[in-house]
This record gives C-alpha cells, structure tokens and sequence, in this order.
C-alpha cells in the first residue's frame, strides 16, 4: 500500500468509536445527509466470498444516488482493521460520544 500523502487537500473526519474520538484520513467527502428511518432498506444478501457485507447496515437513494450506509464502529472494530483494540485495553479515559445534537424547533 502507497504511504499516504497529506497536502492541503487531505480530508480528515472524526468518527465515534467505542466512545473515543478516532480519526481517519479520507479520499473525499462529497456530502453530509440525514435519512430518515423510513428511507434505510434493508442490506440485500450478497452471493460472494469476497465480499464481506457485515459493514453495510443499510442502502437509501438520495436525489438519483446509492448511499451506502456504514456500520463504521463495526468496521473500525472489526478483526481486519484491528484499529482500536490498543484504545480498549489502554488506561486513557475515553473520549466523551460525539453527538450531533439540534436546536428545538
């Protein structure tokens, strides 16, 4: 795998995880959405072994496109990533949950 490069374009997102702040550099990101419960369908079953859809806990289509949603702290806890089993053994104090949190209407 080529190392990363990090310029002035590099997009870094903070995700949740185990309840400690994670960060994760990224190709790109095009768009923040909000579905609604109703738009989530169900992961259809995927006939391949190279496949692992255990991550994918949902589809929606917005505006004429597939989202796929991720089950990221299932992915970023996962045995392939391995990422933040050091964080749950570690003596740290975790990271308060990040929250999105709105203004009452």
């Amino acid at each position: 795998m080529a190392e990363a490069r990090c310029d002035q374009f590099t997009v870094a997102i903070v995700l949740d995880v185990v309840l400690r702040a994670v960060g994760a550099v990224v190709d790109s990101v095009s768009d923040i959405v909000t579905l609604p419960a109703g738009a989530i369908r169900p992961t259809p079953e995927f006939a391949s072994a190279t496949l692992d859809a255990s991550y994918i806990s949902g589809l929606a289509e917005v505006e004429e496109r597939l989202v796929v949603r991720l089950d990221i702290e299932r992915l970023m806890t996962g045995a392939d990533m391995a990422l933040v089993d050091s964080a749950l053994h570690s003596d740290r104090p975790p990271t308060p949950a990040l929250t999105r949190t709105s203004e009452p209407s």
